[in-house]
């Protein structure tokens, strides 16, 4: 049968120490799955094991795991990814703790699929045998293997093994099919090197296809891997894919740096993360409740780290219960959306609980943080695209691409695109042209919340210097920085103007409806300031001389003048002289006819001359009038400047007289 038409599948055995697990598997593939030199010593499994299982039209990858107390570790391990299970209890023995242990674990792990086998029947009667069906019957009621089919077997007789396998068989058959646009992901559980090769990592393959001569991207390290030689079961192959074991020959890493715990994946697909949300269960068999604060040890994939649980909505979990909590974790782990983990206590190392995960890589959230745990429950939803719009919102103005998209909510490849479609049609994602032909993809309530924000500044400002009417956007800017990229708050500034919630220019603004609130004192002191200066037409009295000369405030002073600029009173020519607009106008006038009579160019002396002033106002005047675009310089010369500059100051003269 060709590989195209067969169906993989990874079986995964469960149960007390003891009860036969490797005997069985030994007795279905002639395979003994106990590898290491202890383990054959002392008679017992302390590390997963592999065979293969050809059943006609299905192939099972079997992990054969240990059943001591001891290895849990090991067994989460091997129990990690796995699409069915056989749960072995043995007929002499009957239901045991680890038998318990590990179905709870399985449970946790989100299996669906399964078959239970009764082993060393030949070392009891039969009325025993049907004592030991109720218990497990018992054991089993509520659990995902409550309907499965019970096989009565002896490896030693032969007794039962051949209904097994067609058993399993049948089982495979009620497992969904994988879907073939899913991403490439491979928890490592072996890493070794064979000579004449290099690296090789071992896994279960728990998603997608991988291809000799791809690359993969080796997590936590970031790092990406050519893939030189695959192999499914001692067989070299070209291809391998989701249900499948894999022994994978990387380049680029030595087999020490490689371990398991690791993962090789789709490159940019993961994140390493210390810090992840996660919705927590508490199994109602756990001797102890989970407080906020806890240290635990946290098994993700093939992974063991210790991780301390910080409650989102309870002091303590109890048996039985269920919560939102994040994760802080001592070593970096990459997982996605909706992945299972099992939680166990450091001493005793009793299970307590599990569950999946929410945010593969948060951010720290607290109790009051009340929208933030609103989007957090969304992502607890079913609906791909909701969990998609939390997502988003959880970016801000973070950069991401469809394969961040994809890690944080589980949409396949296929759903990507419909996603972001019907978020985009909905209003809910948004685009936010930026400056350099450059665009960021927002979710609206980020953009509205941080719009709100800068309108916010803006009336801190207004409130902070109540007599300007514009502030410079430099310093709105500054009132909002690390929320975001510059360029973004400027898009969103210019956003603002044009909705006319702002008014003014990119580089100065105002509220909507802002109007400076003057005291009768501070009235009559601009009007003093613009009849002072109107009064010296083009030696006006600068700054300083008009704060000596009123005795209020420099700042005062300032904000007035600039007012009386906006109001179309004064002229701005440098940062401390100000022109009546009359007297601006008659500058510019006076400039433009003097030039027209002298195309070739005039000196600063010679405009200072034509003015009547010294040079103290003539090199402020030049500057202002290259400014505003009336004149340029040349050399030592100020010549008028092209007609499109000209028309442009014709312009910025009349709106600087108009306010």
């Amino acid at each position: 049968m060709s590989g195209e038409q067969r169906r993989y599948y990874i079986l995964g055995t469960a149960g007390h120490i003891d009860h036969g697990k490797t005997s069985l598997v030994r007795a279905m593939t002639g395979i003994d799955t106990d590898r290491l030199p202890e383990e054959k010593k002392r008679g017992i499994t302390i590390d997963i094991g592999f065979a293969r299982l050809d059943l006609g039209d299905v192939r099972l990858g079997v992990v054969d795991v240990p059943g001591h107390e001891r290895f849990i570790k090991n067994m989460v391990a091997g129990a990690s990814g796995v699409d069915l299970v056989l749960l072995v209890v043995a007929a002499d023995d009957s239901v045991m703790p680890q038998t318990r242990e590990h179905l709870e674990i399985l449970q946790l792990l989100g299996v669906r699929h399964g078959a239970i086998a009764l082993t060393k029947i030949d070392l009891v009667d039969r009325d025993w045998l049907e004592l030991v069906e109720e218990d497990v019957r018992s054991l089993v009621e509520g659990t995902f293997l409550a309907d499965a089919p019970i096989v009565r077997t002896s490896a030693e007789t032969g007794e039962g093994i051949e209904q097994l396998k067609e058993t399993l068989r049948a089982v495979c058959h009620r497992v969904s099919r994988e879907r073939r646009d899913e991403f490439f992901r491979m928890a490592v559980d072996r890493s070794f090197a064979v000579q004449g090769y290099g690296t090789v990592v071992t896994g279960s393959v728990w998603s997608g296809v991988l291809r000799v001569g791809e690359e993969v991207e080796w997590l936590p390290a970031q790092k990406r891997l050519r893939v030189r030689s695959l192999q499914n079961h001692e067989e070299p192959v070209e291809v391998v894919r989701r249900g499948q074991r894999a022994a994978v020959n990387l380049g680029g890493v030595h087999h020490t740096e490689i371990q398991r715990g690791h993962e090789i994946a789709t490159p940019g697909l993961l994140r390493p993360s210390h810090l992840i949300s996660v919705e927590l269960r508490v199994l109602r068999s756990s001797p102890l409740p989970v407080k906020h604060r806890r240290r635990v040890r946290l098994h993700v994939g093939t992974a063991e780290t210790i991780a301390v649980v910080s409650l989102l909505d309870a002091n303590e979990l109890r048996p039985g219960e269920v919560g939102l909590a994040q994760l802080f974790t001592s070593d970096p782990v990459a997982v996605s959306w909706g992945q299972p983990f099992v939680v166990r206590a450091e001493s005793p190392l009793v299970t307590l609980g599990g569950g999946r995960i929410l945010q593969p890589v948060a951010r720290r959230i607290s109790r009051r943080h009340t929208e933030r745990l609103e989007r957090l429950e969304m992502l607890r939803s079913a609906d791909v695209t909701e969990r998609a719009d939390a997502a988003l919102w959880f970016y801000r103005f973070d950069p991401w691409t469809p394969l961040d998209l994809a890690r944080d909510t589980g949409a396949s490849r296929s759903e990507l695109d419909s996603v972001l479609g019907e978020l985009r049609g909905r209003g809910i994602l948004q685009e936010l042209p930026l400056r350099q032909r450059r665009t960021v993809l927002v979710h609206r309530d980020v953009l509205a919340a941080l719009q709100q924000r800068l309108l916010r500044a803006v009336e801190e400002l207004h409130r902070s210097a109540p007599l300007r009417l514009y502030h410079p956007a430099h310093q709105v800017l500054s009132l909002v920085q690390g929320v975001a990229e510059e360029a973004v708050l400027q898009a969103l500034l210019e956003r603002l103007l044009k909705q006319g919630e702002l008014v003014g220019s990119p580089s100065a603004l105002a509220r909507r409806g802002h109007t400076p609130k003057l005291t009768q004192a501070e009235t009559r002191l601009k009007e003093s300031l613009v009849q002072e200066i109107t009064a010296n037409r083009f030696t006006p009295p600068d700054l300083g001389a008009l704060v000596r000369a009123s005795g209020a405030k420099e700042e005062t002073v300032r904000q007035l003048l600039e007012l009386a600029a906006a109001e179309g009173a004064l002229v701005a020519v440098s940062e401390t002289i100000y022109l009546a607009s009359t007297v601006a106008e008659q500058l510019r006038a006076a400039v433009r006819e003097a030039l027209e009579r002298k195309p070739e160019g005039m000196t600063v002396a010679e405009i200072r001359d034509l003015l009547g002033v010294s040079r103290k106002y003539a090199v402020p005047y030049c500057e202002y009038l290259d400014r505003i675009g009336l004149t340029e310089r040349r050399g030592d010369l100020r010549v008028l400047a092209s007609p499109t500059a000209a028309g442009a100051a014709s312009a910025e003269g009349a709106s600087e007289s108009s306010g």
